[in-house]
């Protein structure tokens, strides 16, 4: 990885596009040990996580997982899900979060040195052009390994630096035995989000 040790940097996870990573790759993420692994690499200023949440169901089945993470050094930032009827009658739910960690991004610009994104979608190549101006050095964290890649060619482009995650895997996957079940991703179908995911 490419950090420097007087770095401040800041973490900036899309939650369902992550999610949906490491489901094809076929592992689950510890929050805890993805923290520690990026507190190593320099000054970790703040990790937000970025979800939408079925507001009008009692129980959300990601509810657990943004609990834990409310409590355990994430910022979370959440908005209710919508759902919708598509043209072909089927129920879907909407959960972009592209604008909240657009604009978290850019009011954190001054405060920080490095940016690491959690997402593949192209939709931010524009984002992070505007953030190197401002002088911050960004890393993109998604999967090439998918098929098709789950990162869209241009971000990756734009990126300063691409990390594969499928290269951290051995230091953020949960590992067998790990009992801590609510910082587990439910078992949604992650096609009921929409990721925007670009393909490039």
């Amino acid at each position: 990885m490419n950090f420097y040790p007087q770095e401040r940097i800041a973490l900036f996870i899309d939650g369902s596009n992550l999610y949906a990573a490491a489901k094809v790759l076929d592992f689950n993420i510890d929050y805890s040990r993805l923290l520690n692994l990026f507190a190593k690499q320099g000054q970790l200023i703040r990790a937000f996580y970025f979800t939408a949440l079925l507001e009008e169901q009692e129980y959300s089945p990601i509810r657990p997982l943004v609990d834990w993470l409310d409590y355990n050094g994430y910022t979370m930032i959440t908005k209710p899900a919508k759902e919708f009827t598509d043209k072909a009658g089927r129920k879907k739910i909407k959960g972009n979060m592209d604008i909240e960690l657009a604009v978290d991004l850019m009011e954190m610009a001054s405060s920080i040195d490095h940016a690491v994104i959690f997402s593949g979608d192209g939709d931010f190549r524009r984002l992070i052009e505007c953030v190197q101006l401002k002088g911050l050095r960004v890393t993109v964290v998604s999967t090439l390994r998918s098929r098709p890649p789950m990162i869209a060619d241009e971000l990756r482009r734009q990126a300063d630096v691409f990390i594969e995650l499928m290269d951290i895997k051995e230091d953020i996957g949960r590992q067998s035995g790990a009992d801590d079940k609510t910082q587990e991703e439910p078992d949604l179908n992650v096609e009921e989000f929409d990721l925007k995911v670009e393909i490039a």
